[in-house]
């Protein structure tokens, strides 16, 4: 005899669309709690199936089980199952069909399935070399042009996708290739929302540690790869006419003039690390001298009050020393390095 909540999970095919919609809400509410959760857990060979079939409804059943999905897929085990049944394909195609009314779901639920390897090859499309990174495309082209500033911005959820993939060297790769420039779209993307300033600085991170072998691809487009570095790490002071003038015109202009301060340490810090992985290599560390890098370290170190900032400001600083003597802030700020280690 089947239990309570089996009858409810089979109401979510009812040919009665009142029936239907009373049970994909009550299913929903179910996963807003732990217990919930696990009870449905009990029943996924069921419920996700259903649920997904429901996506392509219209707002009032496909947004109460794009949300039960987006909350089921924080049980990584959930997660995988979801994967396993090509969720992040059924995601993508009801995302980009015309009228889609839950694209923010959607894309929070590709943001828990990449964060396993298998939603992040099922995303990059790794099993099939003609279709191969066209998920990605779509979503880096779509967060790039719907920024929103002071609307609902659908597409911001984005930035944390591309911080999973990039975690990955396939993802990495992807992002890099010169080909498809997704990179360069992404470091272009201005924005004041915090997410995706931190999705940005993020990504960049990530794809700073294929320095060593893609170098040149990164450089490539030090245009804007080195304002989206620097400016978060160049403190709040206008820089006199002798240090821009060293610089190139993109951060010259910025750091000639008063500016809104970059307030997330946590965007700092990756920005840091991302400087740091870049002035490993020789030509990197070239590349940073050639636009006054170590300066702008110099001052942005003088304006930091947060201990794990200064600790990255104080290990890219190291580097720069061991090359070549900088002056005397720069060599307190090593020393420092020496004293916190």
């Amino acid at each position: 005899m089947a239990t309570e909540l089996e009858e409810l999970i089979g109401f979510l095919s009812s040919p009665s669309p009142p029936v239907k919609k009373i049970a994909v809400d009550i299913v929903r509410d179910y996963t807003g709690s732990e217990d919930g959760l696990e009870s449905l857990g009990k029943y996924s060979n069921v419920v996700l199936p259903s649920l997904s079939r429901l996506l392509g409804e219209k707002k009032v059943v496909s947004e109460p089980a794009a949300q039960a999905l987006v909350n089921l897929s924080q049980k990584p085990e959930l997660a995988g199952k979801m994967v396993e049944m090509h969720m992040v394909r059924t995601s993508m195609e009801t995302l980009y069909k015309q009228d889609c009314e839950i694209t923010s779901l959607l894309i929070m639920l590709l943001v828990n399935l990449t964060q396993l390897d298998a939603g992040i090859d099922s995303l990059l499309q790794s099993a099939d070399e003609k279709m191969h990174g066209l998920y990605v495309m779509k979503l880096v082209r779509s967060f790039c042009s719907s920024s929103c500033e002071g609307k609902v911005d659908p597409f911001e959820h984005v930035a944390s996708v591309l911080v999973n993939i990039s975690k990955k060297e396939h993802g990495r790769k992807l992002l890099l290739d010169q080909k498809r420039c997704l990179l360069k779209q992404i470091v272009r993307n201005d924005s004041k929302s915090l997410l995706r300033k931190r999705g940005v600085a993020g990504t960049i991170r990530n794809c700073c540690f294929e320095a060593e072998n893609q170098l040149q691809n990164l450089l490539l487009i030090s245009e804007f790869l080195w304002p989206a570095l620097l400016l978060p790490v160049a403190g709040n002071k206008v820089y006199s006419e002798e240090d821009t003038r060293k610089m190139p015109l993109e951060l010259a202009s910025a750091l000639s003039i008063e500016r809104e301060p970059v307030t997330d340490p946590e965007i700092r810090v990756q920005a840091l690390e991302a400087i740091y992985l870049l002035i490993l290599q020789e030509a990197g560390r070239r590349a940073f001298w050639s636009v006054n890098g170590p300066r702008i370290l110099q001052v942005g170190y003088a304006d930091e009050d947060d201990p794990k900032a200064m600790e990255a400001y104080e290990r890219a600083g190291s580097l720069l020393i061991q090359e070549s003597g900088l002056d005397e802030e720069l060599t307190d700020t090593s020393s420092l390095a020496e004293t916190s280690s």
